[in-house]
């Protein structure tokens, strides 16, 4: 398995027989080098988008044009994209599990907010969401956008999540106390990859928090477009 981030909350998650792409926003990054796009995109069998805010959908339109792939998201999202965009789409919802060849993603809670631009302000876009991702003898806790919820300790119980890829700049989500939180007190994580931090200097700018609060936990703190291995 190799986890690549693309800065901010994107990912390239090379699981099994899939290349999945998490949120790619890469047109406008500026954590993101612009002339590795092909190398981020070279594979991809779908996209999975966990809200409609413009730094995570970004360029999933244009990926899934160019390679024909499906988005998958939550419903009503999908169906706009659909309806509005031509694109290929897999809508499900909270609770809802599907399969990408060898590999089963799980739609779970996140809390936070979704919408997109609208000629008369924002147009709401379904409820934001995280995902599991589970393949290869590992599950992936990628939780979107969110606060620390109870909810996390339910997500444990059932899919025993053994990487977590956790938004932890705060302003807009959990920071690194409170995702570190969210780790020990709900999860059993062998590694923990921090993301949704350091694009602006309104985030955070390192892990030092999480790598204190986390011990006995790999707390790896991604380099762009540099791939880890798990």
């Amino acid at each position: 398995m190799k986890i690549t981030w693309l800065g901010h909350s994107g990912f390239r998650i090379e699981i099994a027989d899939q290349v999945l792409l998490l949120d790619p926003w890469m047109t406008g990054n500026p954590m993101f080098p612009q002339d590795s796009r092909e190398c981020a995109i070279k594979g991809a069998t779908a996209i999975l988008v966990t809200h409609g805010h413009g730094d995570h959908t970004g360029d999933t339109l244009a990926i899934a044009k160019d390679l024909n792939i499906p988005v998958i998201g939550i419903y009503d999202l999908m169906t706009h994209l659909e309806a509005t965009e031509g694109v290929s789409v897999i809508g499900f919802n909270k609770g809802g599990t599907l399969k990408q060849g060898d590999v089963a993603i799980t739609m779970v809670n996140a809390t936070h907010s979704s919408s997109m631009p609208g000629p008369h302000g924002p147009v709401y876009c379904g409820s934001e969401a995280g995902y599991m991702i589970a393949g290869e003898g590992h599950t992936i806790y990628v939780s979107g956008d969110t606060d620390v919820m109870a909810d996390m300790k339910v997500f444990n119980d059932l899919h025993q999540p053994d990487i977590g890829i956790l938004c932890s700049g705060g302003h807009f989500t959990m920071d690194m106390k409170r995702a570190s939180y969210a780790a020990k007190t709900f999860f059993d994580f062998k590694t923990v990859i921090p993301c949704h931090y350091r694009t602006f200097p309104l985030l955070e700018q390192n892990a030092d928090v999480m790598k204190a609060e986390l011990t006995g936990v790999d707390v790896i703190e991604p380099q762009v477009m540099v791939p880890i291995a798990l």
